[in-house]
C-alpha cells in the first residue's frame, strides 16, 4: 500500500476513531487530543503496519495503548503530587520545630519498630522510604524485583501489626 493510499484509508476511519476516542475519555477535548495523537502515531509508524491486517483494528490498538499510557502517567503524577505535598508538610513541621511531644514519641516508636525488623525486610523497606525505585533496590541488593516488592509489603504488614495502637 502506498503512502497516499494509507493516508486516504486512515482519513476514512476518522469518524470511527472519534467515537472510540470519546468512549475511552468521555470528554470531547480529551477525545480530540487522543485522536490527534493516534493519527500522528499511525502515520509515524506506518512502516510497521502489515498489509494483510485490518487498519481499523491496528489504529484502535494504537489508540487504546495511548489512552492507557496517558492514564497511567496521569495517575502516577497525581500520586506523586500528593506524596510530595505530604512530604513537604512533614519537612516543614520538622524544620519549623512544630512537633509536639506525642508526635516525637511516635516517630521514635516507629523508628524503633523499623529497627526491630530483620535485615532482609528492613534494608529494602528503608531504601524504598528513602526514595529508591524497586528496580534500583533489586539491583543494589542483587535480588529479584518480585522479592523486593514482597519484602517491602511484609515489612509494612509487620510494622502495622507492631504499631497498631498508633492507627
Amino acid at each position: 500500500m502506498s503512502h497516499a493510499e494509507f493516508e486516504t484509508q486512515l482519513c476514512n476511519l476518522r469518524s470511527s476513531l472519534e467515537r472510540y476516542a470519546y468512549s475511552l475519555t468521555m470528554n470531547k477535548d480529551d477525545a480530540g487530543d487522543l485522536l490527534q495523537e493516534t493519527i500522528y502515531k499511525a502515520l509515524r509508524y506506518r512502516d510497521s503496519f502489515a498489509e494483510d491486517t485490518n487498519l481499523l483494528s491496528w489504529t484502535y490498538t494504537i489508540m487504546r495503548n495511548t489512552f492507557i499510557n496517558h492514564y497511567r502517567k496521569k495517575s502516577k503524577l497525581s500520586k506523586d503530587f500528593y506524596a510530595n505535598k505530604d512530604t513537604l508538610f512533614l519537612e516543614r513541621q520538622i524544620e519549623v520545630g512544630i512537633m509536639n511531644p506525642d508526635s516525637a514519641y511516635s516517630v521514635k516508636e516507629i523508628q524503633k519498630a523499623i529497627s526491630k525488623l530483620s535485615e532482609e525486610y528492613r534494608i529494602p523497606f528503608n531504601m524504598h522510604t528513602e526514595g529508591y525505585k524497586y528496580k534500583e533496590i533489586a539491583d543494589t541488593l542483587n535480588i529479584p524485583i518480585g522479592s523486593v516488592k514482597s519484602r517491602i509489603f511484609i515489612a509494612r504488614r509487620k510494622l502495622m501489626a507492631r504499631l497498631k495502637e498508633y492507627e
